[in-house]
């Protein structure tokens, strides 16, 4: 039996990127970059060089198994629906032993399915070697990204550079987390060298994960142990229906990363981007001569500059005169903010929500 195993968290909503983006068909369902692939497809063509595509999980909402299914050809019994939002700490409880159930010695990668990663194939060799390192230590890895600016939207990861492990060059232990500094404290951590981006990928072995979870979210290790013998049954719907009514919601970095003493951070390079933000998006794409970037539509463009359209197919836009504008039209909305705002669209969301009664959503 092949150890290596991965779930894949698809359940956020990616408000960031409303309206493209909806409940119906969130971010992680859409060739946002224009390639041809969903991002969640991108991740799981990743992870099959690395892992058996029948030992894949996706932990997604009930409403996108069939999302899920249809976009990755995936077996049925592969995808976990959840039935709340609950963040990732549950979510990954609840592949972890669904897992466990299955092969106990497992080797575990958590992902989640929206993030961009240029460097495919050093991305594959860096997870195999993780993978390696953590199917006999108890440690819980995260992988690390070398920043190349002052970025005040990730979370930075600490490492100590006084304890390398032996045999890698660039496999550290880990000393702190910081969740999205301002822009100060961000010139301190690149100026320093000793911080990383959080990927928000981990790897570890899974007798480390349920361990962490008993020692440091028991409410929730005890919830699903009580039903480790449903998973794989068809009794599973309704347990997890009744323990995701109980589970607190919280994220495996607060409720498990920051506590651990044993967590360690492999520090790469793999072009790797969590497309967070329409302005990540900018980032990643090509752009015209006047640096505008064109992701979707028939665009007439007259004196624009450093702004990023994207216009529904079947439909013309004639835009002119704007400079560092997000310009997105999809079905029934229409957004125009300023780059330097777009923190602001969730603000907006909700008065669209308030006004429209979730319509427009």
């Amino acid at each position: 039996m092949d150890n290596r195993y991965v779930i894949i968290m698809a359940g956020g909503v990616g408000s960031r990127f409303w309206p493209l983006s909806r409940r119906s068909r969130p971010k992680q369902f859409l060739d946002i970059l224009g390639t041809g692939e969903t991002l969640i497809q991108q991740t799981f063509r990743r992870f099959k060089s690395n892992c058996p595509e029948e030992n894949i999980f996706i932990v997604t909402s009930a409403g996108h198994k069939d999302i899920v299914i249809e976009q990755l050809g995936i077996a049925p019994s592969n995808v976990l629906a959840e039935p709340f939002r609950r963040n990732t700490a549950p979510c990954l409880a609840y592949g972890t032993f669904r897992i466990l159930k299955e092969n106990p010695d497992a080797v575990i990668t958590i992902t989640p399915a929206d993030h961009l990663i240029v460097k495919e194939d050093k991305f594959c060799k860096v997870i195999e070697e993780s993978m390696n390192f953590v199917k006999d230590n108890d440690v819980l890895l995260t992988l690390g990204i070398k920043p190349d600016r002052p970025e005040t939207g990730y979370g930075y990861i600490q490492a100590d550079r006084k304890k390398p492990v032996k045999g890698y060059s660039n496999l550290l232990k880990v000393k702190t987390f910081t969740e999205k500094p301002n822009i100060e404290l961000a010139k301190v951590f690149i100026q320093s060298g000793d911080f990383y981006w959080n990927s928000g990928i981990f790897i570890c072995n899974i007798k480390s994960i349920i361990a962490a979870f008993e020692k440091y979210l028991p409410d929730m290790f005890t919830a699903f142990d009580e039903g480790k013998k449903l998973f794989g049954t068809k009794q599973e719907n309704s347990f997890i229906a009744r323990t995701y009514a109980e589970c607190k919601s919280i994220s495996i970095d607060y409720g498990i990363m920051e506590k651990a003493d044993n967590v360690y951070v492999m520090c790469t390079d793999i072009g790797w981007s969590d497309l967070g933000t329409w302005s990540s998006l900018y980032d990643h794409s090509l752009l015209d001569k006047s640096g505008n970037s064109r992701i979707k539509g028939n665009i007439f463009s007259y004196d624009n500059r450093g702004n990023i359209f994207n216009i529904s197919s079947g439909k013309v836009a004639v835009i002119q005169g704007l400079k560092d504008y997000i310009v997105v039209e999809s079905d029934d909305v229409l957004l125009i903010v300023k780059k330097e705002e777009e923190q602001n669209i969730k603000n907006y969301l909700e008065d669209v929500k308030k006004e429209t009664k979730e319509k427009y959503l």
